[in-house]
């Protein structure tokens, strides 16, 4: 079962430091223009700040519970108070940052898996004068909408680098598995791979939110073509199930993933899966909140118009022990 667990304690306060003297040395990055909105619209700029992260994270998604635990423990860490909502439906999504506008918050963090149905929402934040941080997917968007910054990683970039490991891996067919619809990010990581790759790329599309029907038409993919011999799960949970599907058809085929938990690094670990592609997505959570509070308390701005990259790293066997614990107790 996928570990939901909040971590048992937050990073130290040097990174914290290390992380603010990093912000407070970046240059300035783009700002709209606000003249047009009404003064009592405008969030306060005094008092406490309060700071909307709105995600399209799908209920028990351990993933985005890591975004949440670093946006909570910065919040903690800075006296920011943190609400942090999620809905896989990019039209309640934008609902969400909708009505963050409306409660005057004084920051909003929006991932953009869906930038179009989310551009209206997050223009009109900008217009009300609320600063907001794009995270995750939607980079290439981000300052088109008028954000003060992206944290994430180039989902295009990582993918390639995923695709040559597998490539040099000595593997020749590959199966990249896509468990959203809609979301450009997983489309671009598949993109990447075969770029990457360089070989025979075919793309599977499953419901993450149907693990059973995930692991049965990852294992008939395997059975009807038994030259696959690397599998590309883009999610933790995906990554678990492709494991069950190779076993389940008998095939030598070697599974590698997108992100961090500890089923993963525990198949990691037991050679289940080759290696996986860790984006360090607790800092997602985690930066925009200090970025946003330095932006309230100093007019700090981050990453001169470029995105803040949190990856891809990569975990496998080599220091997948070290990695280990922060997966377990939620921060990796």
């Amino acid at each position: 079962m996928i570990s939901t667990r909040t971590p048992s304690r937050t990073p130290a306060r040097a990174a914290l430091a290390l992380a603010g003297l990093a912000l407070l040395a970046a240059c300035s990055g783009p700002t709209a223009s606000t003249d047009d909105t009404p003064t009592d619209a405008r969030p306060p700029t005094t008092g406490d700040l309060r700071v909307a992260v709105i995600s399209h994270g799908t209920a028990g998604d351990a993933f985005w519970n890591v975004v949440k635990n670093g946006a909570t423990a910065a919040g903690e860490q800075l006296g920011v108070a943190v609400d942090y909502h999620s809905d896989g439906d990019p039209g309640r999504q934008a609902t969400l940052v909708d009505n963050a506008v409306s409660q005057r918050v004084g920051g909003i963090v929006v991932s953009l898996a869906n930038p179009d149905a989310l551009k209206t929402s997050v223009e009109r934040a900008v217009a009300a004068g609320i600063p907001v941080i794009t995270i995750n997917s939607g980079s290439a968007r981000s300052a088109g909408f008028g954000a003060l910054a992206h944290v994430g990683q180039e989902e295009d970039v990582a993918g390639e680098q995923a695709g040559r490991r597998l490539r040099e891996a000595g593997k020749t067919k590959l199966l990249c598995v896509i468990h959203e619809a809609g979301n450009i990010g997983l489309n671009q990581r598949c993109d990447g791979a075969r770029t990457g790759f360089g070989g025979a790329v075919a793309t599977l599309q499953v419901d993450i939110n149907n693990p059973t029907d995930v692991e049965s038409r990852i294992k008939g993919a395997l059975q009807t073509d038994p030259s696959v011999d690397a599998v590309l799960a883009l999610n933790p949970q995906v990554a678990v199930s492709s494991v069950n599907a190779v076993r389940g058809a008998s095939s030598t085929a070697a599974v590698a993933t997108f992100d961090l938990n500890g089923d993963v690094t525990g198949a990691i670990k037991a050679g289940d899966v080759l290696f996986a592609v860790d984006q360090q997505q607790y800092q997602q959570g985690y930066l925009p909140v200090v970025m946003l509070k330095l932006y309230r308390d100093n007019a700090n701005t981050v990453g001169g118009g470029r995105p803040v990259l949190t990856g891809p790293g990569f975990v496998d066997g080599a220091n997948v022990d070290r990695v280990a614990e922060y997966a377990e107790r939620g921060t990796r």
